[in-house]
């Protein structure tokens, strides 16, 4: 399509928008550049997707790493441009299984041979000083696992890190919060992902108008606390499950018992909100795990 045809059709598509009967979803394409300098300070962030052979750290392996590096702003959370991007295939050593290939599209002959050096992800991944991925508690374990500069890093997530249910968006999947968004693209390999995530995070959220980034940031850069609400009350499990709690069965090591992760400065209130869950102090009851963002979402945590 020519630039000419785009407008046109650009045009078409604003006023089919303006009759609000109908919402226009666009293709996304490449952007290196979303905002000017504006004089504020800036730092650069690292976005991370992979691709595995499966959904186990322990187990599997990754197949394809995509980092796309940018320069933001940490007081305002602006993204102003991509500085670098980096995407190699990896060979596990093993049959990809038919479900991951249907999923990613990636073969073995098209990962045979390939092994990505770790010298140059070291060299890329040391020049940010956040790294941001959607489902950080998922790619985490991987990348750690294979390269040692992801160990040294903090964490964001802006699958979790973003309030994306207060902001009108019911959903936490990036590719449906593109959709909301108002863009589309081929998802479910590295870097276009990552492409795809930093193109959100320097959007705007819905309701609020505040950068996607900075709230994100702001969470990344705070302590996490892990709440085990063990031993609270059977009738009250409607109840903690609105506010947002997850039950653990307990098979995994982990105790038996509805749990939430908030920000440390959010504890207080959530303990005072199980004060009314337990009739006593819940402090008293409650397993209460710290995390820096330094072990965020990794395995170690």
């Amino acid at each position: 399509m020519t630039d000419g045809e785009r407008t046109q059709w650009e045009v078409v598509a604003q006023a089919l928008e303006e009759t609000g009967d109908y919402r226009i979803v666009r293709k996304l394409h490449e952007v290196e550049r979303y905002t000017e300098p504006d004089g504020e300070p800036v730092q650069l962030g690292l976005v991370l997707d992979t691709e595995t052979t499966g959904l186990d750290a322990q187990v599997d392996d990754v197949i394809e790493l995509g980092m796309v590096l940018f320069e933001y702003a940490p007081s305002t959370g602006r993204v102003y441009r991509i500085v670098d991007a980096f995407d190699e295939l990896r060979d596990p050593g093993r049959h990809i299984p038919a479900e991951i290939t249907a999923l990613t599209h990636i073969t073995d002959d098209m990962v045979q041979g390939h092994h990505v050096d770790a010298a140059a992800v070291e060299a890329f991944a040391s020049r940010a000083t956040l790294v941001i991925s959607h489902n950080a508690a998922f790619d985490r374990p991987f990348v750690e696992k294979q390269w040692d500069v992801f160990a040294r890093k903090p964490w964001g997530c802006s699958m979790s890190q973003v309030q994306w249910h207060d902001e009108g968006v019911g959903t936490q999947k990036q590719e449906l919060i593109a959709l909301c968004l108002g863009f589309f693209y081929e998802a479910h390999r590295a870097e276009n992902d990552c492409r795809a995530l930093l193109h959100i995070l320097a959007g705007t959220l819905p309701l609020s108008g505040r950068p996607v980034l900075k709230p994100l940031l702001d969470h990344a850069a705070a302590d996490d606390a892990h709440i085990w609400a063990v031993g609270a009350p059977f009738e009250a499990k409607d109840l903690l499950r609105m506010r947002g709690y997850r039950f653990n069965n307990g098979t995994n090591g982990k105790p038996k018992a509805w749990h939430i992760t908030v920000m440390a400065e959010e504890l207080d209130a959530e303990l005072a909100f199980l004060d009314g869950v337990y009739g006593e102090n819940a402090r008293s009851r409650v397993r209460i795990d710290m995390t820096s963002p330094l072990d965020r979402f990794s395995s170690r945590a």
